[in-house]
């Protein structure tokens, strides 16, 4: 299969690196030192199910490089899937599958905006990875999964044999019985990342801390609220089953939005807690814990982005 990864960090880079080693023909899509040590040395990738060197490495850092290809997986940062999309019109095919693994609940129907429907599937992962240096991506932890379906949730063949595919690579896959549902899940859980950005603290501090631990519980159970306004079904018990996800990470562990507040950097704001407040005014649900940390790191991610 011809793939191509849009975005090479702690994401794109171990799924790719992945598929690159069970023989599949991956681009990687990258920039700056990190491109550069990927072309000289390779990709390394260190994980706790085992590390592995994908060399060499084909990679590029214009998307227009890279030729119409089977998979197009997008990797990238939420806030930069608009411009991504633009540049993908030229290396979409008739029978291109394009697939969007950012955070939040928004990415298949931006790319929509650009691209023929009958193209994009909608779709999730589950892992906590980062680049380590140039060159060097760390697993840290999570059971690394992608989720991902048709966007009316038909087992259609294209699916299932990319399912299959992505089994072979050595990773875990799912195709959604309900995708919708399952992107909203994951939403859920990631919104606590900008609850450790502004109590800066690790997910094991903001658990521990009774206070932290209250907020967080009353931060998901907001999203989640948010969510059966949608005519999303949550199960009644997913809060608490998340809060116990939560406390299976490392201690010192954080997320990339975290982090990237923390170093002045554009994030996810908009697209995790910001959309939560949004998205909550129009189905009439008050979220004032979610609203109080979006209004609180405002500033931050405008400084960040003039």
């Amino acid at each position: 299969m011809k793939v191509t990864i849009i975005g090479t960090g702690g994401v794109g880079a171990y799924f790719g690196g992945r598929m690159a080693k069970a023989g599949h023909d991956v681009t990687f899509v990258a920039r700056g030192e990190h491109l550069k040590t990927m072309l000289e040395k390779g990709l390394q990738v260190k994980s706790i199910n085992g590390d592995f060197l994908v060399s060499p490495v084909k990679a590029t850092s214009e998307i227009a490089k890279t030729g119409v290809a089977d998979l197009v997986i997008v990797a990238v940062k939420a806030w930069q899937l608009k411009e991504v999309a633009m540049q993908l019109k030229n290396v979409v095919g008739e029978n291109t599958l394009v697939l969007p693994l950012q955070n939040g609940v928004l990415a298949s129907e931006e790319l929509k905006e650009v691209l023929p429907h009958k193209n994009v599937l909608a779709g999730l992962c589950r892992i906590i990875s980062k680049i380590e240096n140039s060159g060097i991506i760390n697993h840290l932890a999570v059971e690394p999964t992608i989720v991902f379906g048709e966007a009316d949730n038909s087992k259609t063949d294209r699916v299932l044999e990319l399912n299959s595919i992505f089994e072979a690579s050595g990773f875990k896959s799912m195709v959604a019985k309900d995708i919708q549902s399952e992107l909203w899940k994951k939403f859920i859980s990631i919104c606590v990342s900008a609850l450790l950005a502004v109590t800066r603290s690790t997910y094991g501090e903001v658990r521990e801390q009774p206070e932290t631990r209250e907020m967080m519980y009353r931060l998901f159970k907001e999203v989640a609220d948010v969510a059966a306004a949608m005519n999303v079904y949550i199960k009644e018990d997913f809060v608490d089953k998340t809060m116990g996800f939560i406390d299976t990470f490392p201690y010192d562990s954080t997320s990339s939005l975290t982090r990237d507040i923390w170093e002045g950097k554009p994030s996810e704001l908009e697209y995790q807690n910001g959309t939560v407040v949004r998205l909550a005014e129009r189905a009439g649900v008050d979220v004032p814990v979610n609203r109080f940390i979006y209004h609180s790191l405002i500033l931050m991610e405008k400084r960040a982005r003039s």
